[in-house]
């Protein structure tokens, strides 16, 4: 005897009230439009969304079946990376992001994925790296939320991409 289809994750929400379950997911894996899934719980559900979003912590999945699922970021391996003082620490925060590596930036503290070349780099300019397995939210970015931009990447119909390779005759 076969089983009955996954429930379909149609819409994705702000997480009001109870759920009837969760799913965690490390950072990778929160940017989805479409898949099967394996919820907290061991039951399986088919995301279907109409675009790609990002599945943030806080957020929840509506199935057709109207319960709803609440999305958690999974505990992963993380490098902690700590300064003396707040100055040092903004300067550890300035070299991550001028790496345009994700980073989640607390009062005390930077996460980031675990990353041998980068956590020697903090280690030269002073920082005291730690491994941890946590769940990591990095900040979003300056333009836009999770990681996506504020300006459009979309293609002018006019434009031509190999116009500098032609003859100007």
């Amino acid at each position: 005897m076969s089983q009955p289809p996954a429930p379909r994750a149609l819409t994705l929400d702000p997480l009001t009230g109870p759920a009837a379950d969760s799913l965690s997911l490390p950072y990778e894996g929160r940017w989805r439009r479409r898949g099967l899934l394996t919820t907290d719980a061991g039951e399986e559900i088919l995301l279907d969304l109409p675009e790609a979003a990002e599945l943030a912590e806080g957020l929840a999945l509506t199935l057709a079946d109207g319960r709803r699922v609440a999305l958690r970021a999974a505990p992963e391996p993380l490098a902690e990376a700590r300064a003396p003082d707040a100055a040092g620490l903004a300067r550890l925060a300035w070299h991550v992001g001028n790496r345009h590596t994700p980073c989640e930036v607390q009062a005390d503290r930077l996460l980031i994925r675990r990353d041998h070349v980068l956590e020697h780099m903090l280690e030269h300019l002073g920082a005291r790296v730690a491994h941890v397995e946590e769940p990591f939210r990095p900040e979003g970015g300056a333009y836009g939320h999770g990681r996506t931009h504020g300006h459009s990447h979309g293609h002018d119909p006019h434009h031509d991409p190999d116009a500098h390779m032609r003859d100007p005759a």
